[in-house]
C-alpha cells in the first residue's frame, strides 16, 4: 500500500491523503521547472541579472511570509476554505504564465505562483496534521514527505531536459488545469478538521515572519551585491529589530510553542535544505572529470530523494523517535556527504559510488527531520496547527538560503574546482553536526565530527596519492563512516533504554515506597533510600511514615533477599501496614497483626523461609519519648547533643515477622527517650554490612560519633544549625560510599528528631 492511501485512509478516506499528496507536489516540481525554464526565460523577455536577482530575493522572502499567512488564515478561517482559495492563486499564477508575452507579465505570474505554490504547502501540510491523531502523526508525515521526496525524485531527473519556453507554456497549463482539478475536489472532498483558532498575536507572528523573511533574502543576495550594500545592510538591520519585538511578544502572551522542540525541528530542517543544496550543486562537479554525461548526473543527484523517501518510510514502519532519527540519521548523512570526496575517475563505478552518497545523505537527513517534525506538530495546540506548520519549509529554505550565501558555493555555481565543491560538502557535514548540537545530542555531534575528521584524514593519506589507492580510500572511508554512525546509534539505543529502566525504576520506587513528609506529627524526619540492585529503584528494604489518630508511627525494615524477588513482598507488608496502621490502636497489635500477615503471604507462596526483619516506631505529641516494637531488628541509634556522641538504643529484638509467634503474645512496646536535640536514626543491615578493601564492615556509631561528637562539626540539634535528620544522612550517604567502592545490599534511613 502506498503511502498516500495509509494517509488518506487516517484522514478522513484514502482520496483525501491523495488529494493532499498531489497538490503538496506543486511545492516540489514547480521551483524545479522554474529554475530549468529560467535561461530560456532570460532570453526570451531578456531578463538582466538585476532583474534575476530581484526574482530570487523576493520569491525567497514571498515564500516565507505567504507560509506563515496562509498557516494563521487556515487556522482563523478554516483550512478547507484556504487551501482552496490557495490553488486558486497558483492557477491563476500558471494561467497568467502561459500567456506571458513581456517580462513584466511574466514576473507577475511567477510572483503569483510563488504565493499561491506557498500556500497550497502550507494548507496540505496543516491538513495532514490537523486530520490525524498525536499519536499517528510520524507515520502520516511519514507517508505524506515520502511522497514529496519521491516528487523530488521525479523533479530532479526533469533537469536535463530544461523546457524551452514553449515547453514551460504547456507546462504550465497543464499544471493549471490540475491546479483547478484538485480545487473542485477539495471542495468537494476534504473534510474541515473544525478546531476552533487559538489566539495569536499578530505583531509576534509578523515580527517573527518579517526576521525570517529579511534572514532568506540578506542570506541569497549577500554573495551578490557584497556584505556591505547598502541593501544588504538595510535587510540585516531588519533582523535584530523584528528578533526583538517577536521575542518580546513572546515572553509577554507565553505562546505555547515549546522552545526546545521548535528549535529541535528547525535545526534539522536547516540541515535538510543545506544538505540538499550542498549535493545538488557539489555532486555534479566533483562527477565532472568521471565522464559523466548530464542525465546520469541527474538521476544520480536525484537519489538524493530516494534516499528521502526509503528514511521517511522507515520512520513511518519503525516509529523512530525524534532522538533515535537525529541519532542514526545525522551520522549517515555525513557519511554520505565524505563518500563524495572520493568518486573514481571512471564512469560506471563514479556513478554507483555518487548514487550511493546521495541515498545515504537523504536517508540520514530524513530520518532525523520527520519524527522532529511530528513531534513538534503534536506539541501544539490543533488551533495553531497552520502556523507552526510553515516552520518545516521556512526551515528548510533557510538551509538553502544559507548554503548559497557561501562563498565557496557562489564559485561551485560558476563552474568551479573540484576543491571548492568538497568545501562546500565538508560545510555541510558541519551544519548537521551543529544540527545535532542544538537538538542536545552531544554524543551525535562527536560522532559527526569523528566520522568526518577520520574520512578527512583518510582521503588526505590515501585519495591524495595515486589513482590506484582510490579503491582503498573509498573502502576505508565507508568503513569509517559506518563504524562511526553504528557506534552512535548503539550508544543511542542503550542511552534509551536505560532512560527507560531509570524511569520505570522510578515509578516502582514512587508507587511502592512513598515519599517521607519533612515534617509528621510532631517530628522532623529525612529518609534515604539505595538499592543494591542497579536499576531497580527498589529492593527488599521498606520504610514508611504515617500520621494517625493513634499518633505517627514509622515502619523500616528488611525482607529476606534482594532485588526484584523481594519486591512483592515488600509491597504487601506496607500495604498491610498502611491499613492497619490507622485501625489499630496498640503498637504492640500492629506488629502482631504484620506478623500474621506475612506468614499468610509466605504459605500462599509455598515459601517457607520467608521472613521480614522490622521496626515499628510510634511518637505522640507532647511525649517526649517514643515506643518501640523490634521484630528482628537491628537497633536504633541515638545521636545526641555534642559531646554524647552516638550511642545504641536499648531495644531487645523479637522475632521477625513471618514465624507467627507475636499473634498469639502481643509484645509490648519499650518506651525510648527522645529529648529535644536528639537525633533518632533507623537503618537496615545494607548500612553496617557495607565493606571496606580491607574486608571490614561501617562502623556506624563510631563514624557518626567521629562527625558529630566534641570533635566533629558540631552538636546534632546545635544552636548553629550544623546538625539535624538531614544532615546526618546526607553525612551517611556520603560516607558510606567513601568506605566502600561497592553497595552489595540495600540500605534503608529514617532520620528523625522531635520539633
Amino acid at each position: 500500500m502506498s503511502a498516500p492511501s495509509v494517509l488518506g485512509r487516517v484522514g478522513g478516506g484514502r482520496s483525501v491523503g491523495v488529494l493532499l499528496a498531489a497538490a503538496a507536489v506543486f511545492y516540489v516540481v514547480s521551483p524545479v521547472l522554474q529554475g530549468a525554464a529560467l535561461p530560456a526565460v532570460r532570453v526570451r523577455f531578456g531578463l538582466g541579472p538585476q532583474q534575476v536577482v530581484a526574482m530570487k530575493v523576493g520569491g525567497g522572502a514571498l515564500m516565507v511570509l505567504s507560509l506563515f499567512a496562509a498557516g494563521r488564515a487556515g487556522d482563523a478561517w478554516g483550512r478547507r476554505r484556504v487551501l482552496a482559495w490557495s490553488l486558486g492563486v497558483l492557477a491563476a499564477g500558471l494561467a497568467v504564465e502561459t500567456v506571458a508575452f513581456s517580462d513584466w507579465s511574466y514576473l507577475l505570474g511567477r510572483t503569483v505562483v510563488i504565493v499561491g505554490v506557498s500556500a497550497v504547502f502550507a494548507g496540505c501540510l496543516a491538513s495532514v496534521a490537523a486530520l490525524n491523531p498525536p499519536g499517528r502523526m510520524p507515520q502520516a508525515l511519514g507517508g505524506w514527505l515520502a511522497v514529496m521526496s519521491a516528487a523530488f525524485f521525479a523533479a530532479a531527473n526533469l533537469i536535463p531536459r530544461a523546457p524551452s519556453m514553449p515547453g514551460l507554456r504547456v507546462s504550465a497549463g497543464l499544471g493549471a488545469v490540475v491546479a483547478v482539478g484538485l480545487l473542485v475536489v477539495v471542495l468537494r472532498r476534504l473534510p474541515e478538521a473544525g478546531d476552533a483558532p487559538v489566539p495569536l498575536d499578530r505583531l509576534f507572528l509578523g515580527a517573527l515572519a518579517g526576521a525570517l523573511a529579511a534572514a532568506v533574502a540578506a542570506l541569497q543576495v549577500g554573495p551578490v551585491w557584497g556584505w556591505a550594500d547598502p541593501r544588504t545592510v538595510a535587510l540585516l538591520a531588519v533582523l535584530p529589530v523584528a528578533a526583538a519585538v517577536a521575542g518580546r511578544r513572546w515572553r509577554r502572551h507565553r505562546f505555547t510553542m515549546p522552545p526546545r522542540i521548535a528549535s529541535m525541528a528547525l535545526a534539522t530542517g536547516v540541515a535538510v535544505g543545506f544538505t540538499q543544496i550542498a549535493l545538488l550543486l557539489a555532486l555534479p562537479v566533483l562527477t565532472a572529470a568521471s565522464g559523466i554525461g548530464v542525465a546520469p548526473t541527474a538521476l544520480m543527484v536525484s537519489a538524493y530523494g530516494a534516499g528521502g523517501v526509503a528514511g521517511c518510510l522507515l520512520v513511518r514502519g519503525r516509529r523512530i523517535s525524534p532522538v533515535t532519527g537525529c541519532s542514526l540519521g545525522l551520522p549517515l548523512a555525513v557519511i554520505g556527504l565524505a563518500l563524495c570526496h572520493v568518486l573514481p575517475t571512471h564512469a560506471p563505478t563514479g556513478m554507483l559510488l555518487g548514487t550511493l552518497a546521495a541515498v545515504l545523505t537523504g536517508l540520514g537527513v530524513m530520518m532525523a527531520q520527520v519524527p522532529q517534525m511530528a513531534w513538534f506538530l503534536s506539541a501544539l495546540p490543533r488551533g495553531r496547527l497552520g502556523t507552526a506548520a510553515a516552520f518545516h519549509p521556512v526551515s528548510v529554505l533557510l538551509g538553502t538560503a544559507a548554503a548559497q550565501a557561501l562563498p565557496a558555493t557562489s564559485a561551485v555555481s560558476l563552474g568551479a574546482s573540484g576543491r571548492q565543491a568538497e568545501n562546500v560538502l565538508w560545510v555541510a557535514a558541519a551544519v548537521v553536526a551543529v544540527g545535532a548540537l542544538i537538538a542536545g545530542l552531544p554524543m551525535v555531534v562527536l560522532g559527526v565530527v569523528g566520522a568526518a575528521a577520520g574520512e578527512w584524514l583518510l582521503l588526505r593519506v590515501l585519495a591524495g596519492a595515486e589513482l590506484a589507492q582510490r579503491p582503498l580510500a573509498q573502502a576505508s572511508a565507508l568503513a569509517v563512516g559506518v563504524v562511526t554512525g553504528l557506534v552512535v546509534w548503539g550508544r543511542r539505543q542503550q542511552s534509551e533504554r536505560l532512560a527507560a529502566s531509570r524511569a520505570s525504576a522510578a515509578a516502582l520506587q514512587e508507587a511502592v515506597l512513598h515519599p517521607i513528609p519533612e515534617r509528621l506529627g510532631g517530628l522532623r524526619l529525612a529518609s534515604r533510600y539505595q538499592a543494591a540492585t542497579a536499576g531497580t529503584g527498589i529492593g527488599g528494604d521498606f520504610l514508611e511514615a504515617v500520621q494517625t489518630p493513634h499518633g505517627t508511627r514509622v515502619l523500616i525494615g528488611d525482607v529476606r533477599g534482594k532485588g526484584l524477588q523481594a519486591v512483592q513482598t515488600v509491597t504487601d507488608l506496607l500495604g498491610c501496614f498502611r491499613s492497619q496502621a490507622h485501625e489499630t490502636g496498640d503498637l504492640g497489635e500492629l506488629a502482631a497483626r504484620l506478623d500474621r500477615h506475612t506468614a499468610r503471604s509466605a504459605a500462599a507462596r509455598g515459601d517457607e523461609e520467608l521472613f521480614a526483619t522490622a521496626l515499628l516506631l510510634q511518637h505522640r505529641v507532647p511525649d517526649g519519648y517514643v515506643e518501640v516494637v523490634n521484630c528482628g531488628h537491628l537497633a536504633p541509634l541515638a545521636l545526641g547533643p555534642a559531646p554524647a556522641g552516638a550511642r545504641e538504643v536499648a531495644a531487645p529484638a523479637l522475632l521477625p515477622l513471618g514465624f507467627g509467634v507475636l499473634g498469639g503474645d502481643v509484645p509490648v512496646p519499650r518506651r525510648v527517650p527522645l529529648p529535644a536535640g536528639e537525633v533518632l536514626l533507623l537503618y537496615t543491615d545494607g548500612l553496617t554490612e557495607a565493606r571496606n578493601a580491607s574486608r571490614e564492615f561501617y562502623p556506624a556509631a563510631e563514624r557518626l560519633s567521629a562527625a558529630f561528637g566534641p570533635n566533629g562539626p558540631g552538636g546534632v540539634g546545635s544552636p548553629g544549625g550544623v546538625g539535624g535528620p538531614a544532615e546526618v544522612l546526607a553525612f551517611l550517604e556520603r560516607d558510606v560510599r567513601d568506605w566502600s567502592h561497592r553497595l552489595v545490599d540495600d540500605i534503608a534511613l529514617i532520620a528523625l528528631t522531635p520539633e
